[in-house]
């Protein structure tokens, strides 16, 4: 068997192994390098993957650095099935489309530069009608179903506890008589983490291909990390001014408003603070969230079952349209403001910094991995001034980074987990 990296090795984003064995060629993941400029060129070469000759895809999860060149691929000619568990590929679907969404408009703001500088018209990368040209190769597996791709291959999914339905992938290959057992990891989540279960435990593997994003370091606990919410918010609403959270769509959100409906049920967010969900694509993943109730851990089951909803509470309102979101900024008085995207590259969050990133009652609140070159690291490294739209802005808000929110494991968690296998010649 021949593995071959096409990212996430060195960097973060971009996750991709290709394996070829026995005249077979398929890969685990499909992901969108993201980052700073000579990063995110790696997404045009497409003929390094040869996607024609792809048979399948297995996916982990349906975080873009893990999912988002599948339109690319059916693009260059990928026809095979794309092996998913149920969440994830209502998840698939919305980031895909929202993604190719994005694609398309960078593409007509590099035309416009262009054409008046009489230059060609730009392409996006995909568009929406490749996109939903994933959709149909979707092939729906759960949580430990066994199955198999071709003679000599088994799947298994199982619980990764990363984001809703996502899997580490357990694979058997039968090559020359002798079976091996390789797993891939795919992103482990943490203990305890809300909504989620723990994942799974894995006892044994020939070869395990394992994530490490935080392998360098630990999270705050969980209690921590929801006193420091709990700080940022009484800090603004004491100065009338808003909480800005930029978030990840899809888990984050989610989590965030999990936190303080908790935050809410314990007196701490004033109930003339209104919570505002400014990201349609947050509020079709919290739907979707809403779908898959077995999918959750036992302390979200057991609020769910008394008839509360943790994804929801009195003061929580949603933003669908660009008018409702620009409102927000003009409204006196405290707000929390959840919005995408998490690194604040694009998306609705960068109007929202810009109306108050300059604000010294303001908070900024970071609730996830921030990459290097990003507008979010910049903040986070402590930037005196952050370019929005052509103009300056200087940082005067109170920046807040609590890692504890993090939907990976952190070094300790990562060791613990690999601490369940328990044959020590694995590669």
């Amino acid at each position: 068997m021949k593995v071959k990296f096409m990212g996430a090795a060195r960097t973060v984003t971009g996750s991709c192994f290709i394996l070829e064995t026995q005249g077979h060629r398929f890969a685990v993941d499909c992901g969108m390098h993201q980052g700073m400029g000579e990063i995110e060129k790696r997404n045009w070469d497409s003929d390094i993957y040869e996607p024609e000759r792809i048979e399948f895809f297995l996916m982990t999860h349906a975080h873009i650095d893990h999912s988002g060149l599948l339109p690319l691929m059916v693009k260059r000619g990928f026809r095979g099935k794309v092996y998913t568990t149920p969440p994830s590929r209502d998840l698939l679907e919305i980031m895909l489309l929202d993604s190719a969404h994005i694609q398309e408009t960078e593409a007509q703001w590099k035309s416009k530069k262009r054409l008046r500088r009489g230059g060609n018209r730009a392409q996006p990368l995909y568009t929406q009608e490749d996109a939903r040209a994933v959709f149909p190769l979707f092939v729906l597996k759960k949580y430990n179903q066994p199955f198999e791709p071709f003679a000599g291959l088994r799947v298994n999914f199982q619980d990764a506890g990363h984001i809703l339905g996502a899997s580490v992938i357990e694979l058997w290959l039968k090559e020359e008589g002798t079976e091996s057992k390789i797993v891939f990891s795919g992103d482990i989540g943490r203990p305890a983490q809300l909504l989620v279960e723990d994942p799974s435990e894995i006892r044994r593997a020939d070869a395990l291909f394992l994530e490490s994003t935080y392998g360098d370091r630990n999270h705050k606990d969980e209690t921590q990390s929801l006193n420091e919410l709990a700080e940022a918010i009484a800090f603004s609403h004491a100065r009338r001014e808003k909480v800005i959270i930029p978030s990840f769509a899809v888990e984050r959100a989610q989590e965030v408003i999990y936190s303080l409906y908790l935050l809410s049920q314990d007196g701490r967010l004033p109930g003339d603070m209104p919570v505002y969900l400014d990201s349609p694509l947050a509020i079709q993943a919290t739907e979707i969230f809403r779908r898959y109730p077995e999918y959750m851990d036992e302390p979200t089951r057991k609020i769910l079952r008394k008839g509360e909803d943790p994804l929801s509470m009195p003061q929580l309102q949603y933003s669908q349209t660009a008018r409702e979101s620009m409102a927000i900024n003009e409204l006196e008085g405290p707000a929390v403001v959840i919005s995408a995207s998490g690194m604040a590259e694009s998306g609705r969050i960068r109007h929202h910094l810009r109306h108050n990133l300059w604000r010294e009652g303001a908070s900024v609140v970071f609730v996830g991995f921030e990459a290097l070159g990003t507008t979010g690291r910049k903040i986070v490294d402590g930037a005196k001034t952050v370019r929005f739209f052509n103009e300056e802005i200087v940082v005067r808000a109170k920046v807040y980074t609590i890692n504890g929110f993090s939907a990976h494991a952190g070094q300790s968690q990562i060791l613990d987990w690999l601490g369940h296998f328990q044959n020590r010649d694995m590669k």
